[in-house]
This record gives structure tokens, sequence and C-alpha cells, in this order.
């Protein structure tokens, strides 16, 4: 008799399928948002086996969600942030957590271009401008600013970081960045705080991981420090800045402007932001692409071949 497939709990939202067919090959799965039930009573009734769970979204995997999985060993996020996964708990069980590596980084690094390009040439504005007929009656639009030679200061310079970087040289733009250290074999000029980092930079671009050292690390000082013609683009997650203050900054022009594509309480945007010319808004999707789906896809089915074939995961996260 045929070996039965290992069993993987999919926690996603109900709109969020593209994980389900490849899962389906090689494994049984049982999907969260399927069940009537509230989620501790599916998980009590329909879980208990559960040794890995594919994490789609961000919703949150927390003390309670894991105690009512006792034989869960593995978390597979499909995100590159796991902030939404109660990490010291998953180490005091000793369950093990990947993320998507550097699937979506590509993506994430041409989207972050898309939104300093587009916030500084007006993009958007010019759009509307157009749709609304104005050009027509008033001929004059208003001048937007050139990317070359702008000094850029990159917060995070990992994969994605490392890859936004790659692609503002050919601009003749200055990076700079602020990393956890200084990486010797960078040659961009490095700055230990990330305060002078926005003193000595045109431009801040956010890529860095959320945790408890990062959340609201864009506060007040930082946003005063890059100056009234400075602007924040902003490809990682809305808790590394200080939302509040940074509408704040935004309207009383301490700050020239942002592109955003995260945001604190998501779907949630300070409704502020809807009525300024200065701001690109964006609904988180600097990843979606169908080339990074299919990578993550790839990347998660590697992860879980690799444990349950008891081999060294792909993209393990440290937990401490």
């Amino acid at each position: 008799m045929a070996e039965e497939s290992p069993l993987v709990l999919v926690h996603r939202p109900p709109t969020m399928k593209y994980m389900d067919e490849p899962l389906t090959r090689y494994y049984r799965i049982l999907t969260t948002h399927a069940s009537s039930d509230p989620l501790p009573l599916f998980l009590s009734r329909h879980a208990s086996s559960v040794r890995a769970v594919v994490s789609i979204g961000r919703f949150k995997i927390d003390a309670g969600f894991l105690s009512r999985l006792p034989s869960l060993q593995l978390i597979v996020c499909t995100s590159v942030g796991t902030d939404h996964v109660d990490l010291p708990e998953c180490n005091r069980r000793g369950i093990a957590v990947t993320n998507a590596g550097g699937a979506y980084s590509e993506d994430v690094a041409d989207y972050a271009v898309g939104l300093l390009i587009s916030f500084l040439r007006r993009i958007p504005a010019a759009d509307r401008y157009v749709r609304s007929g104005t050009w027509a009656k008033c001929g004059e639009f208003q001048l937007g600013i050139k990317l070359s030679g702008k000094r850029v200061g990159i917060l995070g310079l990992g994969s994605i970081g490392s890859l936004i970087a790659k692609r503002l040289e050919p601009f003749g733009c200055i990076i700079s960045y602020n990393s956890t250290c200084q990486k010797q074999s960078i040659p961009y000029l490095y700055y230990p705080d990330v305060v002078s980092l926005a003193a000595n930079n045109d431009v801040i671009v956010l890529c860095c991981a959320l945790n408890d050292q990062t959340r609201h690390i864009v506060n007040r000082e930082v946003m005063e420090s890059l100056g009234k013609n400075g602007v924040i683009i902003n490809v990682g997650r809305g808790g590394l800045i200080d939302e509040k203050e940074m509408v704040k900054c935004l309207v009383e022009g301490v700050i020239g402007g942002a592109g955003l594509d995260a945001f604190e309480k998501e779907p949630g945007v300070p409704v502020e932001l809807f009525g300024l010319d200065n701001v690109v808004l964006s609904p988180h999707c600097a990843i979606a692409t169908p080339g990074s789906f299919d990578n993550v896809v790839e990347l998660a089915l590697a992860n879980l071949k690799a444990f349950f074939s008891n081999q060294p995961l792909i993209s393990r996260v440290r937990l401490n």
C-alpha cells in the first residue's frame, strides 16, 4: 500500500489561492479559511496532528494558535517579513520558520524605483491632470524633479536594498545606507544611525525587516533631518514609520513627499493622505507579479520537501 501524503495546514485569506494547486500535487491540505468554525475550534478539531503550516498573507500566528497545534514543527511563510509570527514562542516550542527569502526581491526593487520616479516626476498627478480635462483647459502642468544625481539612502541593505541600489546607480544616484552592521565588501557610504542617513540624503528608501528594534525607526526626528525637500519611499512594512507623525510632516511641509506601498493598519490608510498631491499611494503590492508568486511557490515547496525528507531548510529564519 502506498504511503499516505503528509498533511499540511494552509493558513490564508479566502482570495489568496495561488498555493493550493501546487501543494495538492504533493500533500494533503487543510485550509483554515474553508471552515465555518471559529479558528480555535477548527484547529482543535482538525489540526492536532499537523506538522507543517503554510502561512499566506499576514494572519497572526501567536501563542494561542501554536498551542492548538501540539505536533507542529515547521511554519513556511510566503512573505519575507515574519512580524506576524510569534518567533520567540516558536523558538521555545522548537518550531522552525522559513520565509520567502529572495523570491520577491527583484520585483520589490523595481517597484521602489517606480515609486520614486512616480513621485519625483509626478506621474500619477500627470495622469489625473490629463484624465480630468485640465490639460486642455490650462495647458500648464507643474514641473517634476529629476532623479539623476539624487543622494539616496537605503535603510536595510539586504537582498532588496542591494538590488534597489544597483538599479539607481545608472541614474547617477549617490548611494549610502544604514543596516544592522557595516558591510565590508560594499562600496557605498555607511551611516551608523538613521538620523544621519536622513540628514545626508535627498531620499530614504525603507526595505528593512519590521521588528522591535525597527518599529517607528523613521520618527519625527528622522523626518526633520531629511528636510523639506526630502522624500520617503517605503516598500517594507508600514510600522517602520511613525505614521501619525509622517502625516503631520507631509501636511506641514516638514518633508517633501512620500511613495508608500505599506501602512500601519492595512488596508486602512490615513484619510489625510488622500487629499495630498505630494504622496503616491500603493496597496502593498510591490511583491505582486506572476513571476514572484511562481518563485515563492517553488521556494515553499522546496522547504516542505526538505522538511519531510529531514534535509536542511532552504530559507530558515533565525529565531533568536
